[in-house]
C-alpha cells in the first residue's frame, strides 16, 4: 500500500486472478438452458401427428417453439457472457439477504405437493388439488380456517372444469365425477 499527498492509503496491489470458469460461471445457465431446449426439441419432434384430425396446427407446434426458444436464449446469453456481461446480484429488495432458510415452509409445501400427487389418481384432481391449494396458503402464513378451504375448493373445481370443458384434457374426477 501506498499513500497519496492528501495521506489516503492507495490498494496498489495487483487484484486477485480468478479461474476463468469462476469469471464465466454464468455459462453454466447457458449449458443447462441448452440441454432443456435440445431436450424439448427431440422430444418434441418425436411426437406423431395426423393433420386430418388436428388441423394445421398440431401438437408438435408449442414445444417445437419453446424448445428453439430455449436454444436461442442459451445462445444470446452465451454471447453476452464471453464479451463480458456480467449477472446482476440480487439486491433484495425487502428482503434480508442474510436470513437462513425457512425450511418449515419449505418442507409444508412440499408436503402439499406430494400429496396432490399421490391422492390425484384416488380421490381425483378437484379434491386433490383443494387440499394442496389449502396447503400451500396454510405453508406460506395464512391461518382464516374458513375463507382458505372455500377458495382451494373453488380454485380447484374451476381450474378442473375449464380443463376438461373448455380445453378437452380429461384430468381424474374422481368421487366428484357424476356430480360435476
Amino acid at each position: 500500500m501506498t499513500t497519496t499527498v492528501d495521506n489516503e492509503p492507495v490498494d496498489d496491489r495487483p487484484p486477485e486472478k480468478q479461474s476463468w470458469w469462476r469469471e464465466h460461471s454464468e455459462l453454466g445457465i447457458c449449458v443447462l438452458l441448452l440441454a432443456t431446449g435440445v431436450l424439448v426439441l427431440t422430444d418434441a419432434l418425436s411426437i406423431p401427428t395426423d393433420f386430418t384430425q388436428r388441423g394445421p396446427v398440431g401438437p408438435k407446434a408449442v414445444p417445437v417453439l419453446v424448445g428453439s426458444a430455449l436454444v436461442l436464449v442459451a445462445a444470446l446469453l452465451a454471447v453476452n457472457v464471453l464479451r463480458g456481461g456480467r449477472g446482476e446480484a440480487e439486491a433484495g429488495e425487502d428482503i434480508d439477504l442474510d436470513a437462513p432458510t425457512d425450511w418449515r415452509t419449505v418442507l409444508m409445501l412440499a408436503g402439499a405437493f406430494l400429496l396432490n400427487a399421490a391422492l390425484i389418481d384416488t380421490v381425483g384432481f378437484p379434491i386433490s388439488s383443494a387440499l394442496m391449494f389449502w396447503g400451500a396458503a396454510f405453508a406460506l402464513g395464512s391461518r382464516n380456517h374458513v375463507r382458505d378451504p372455500l377458495i382451494a375448493a373453488a380454485v380447484s373445481v374451476i381450474t378442473w372444469l375449464a380443463f376438461n370443458e373448455l380445453l378437452g384434457v380429461p384430468l381424474p374426477g374422481g368421487p366428484l365425477m357424476g356430480v360435476l
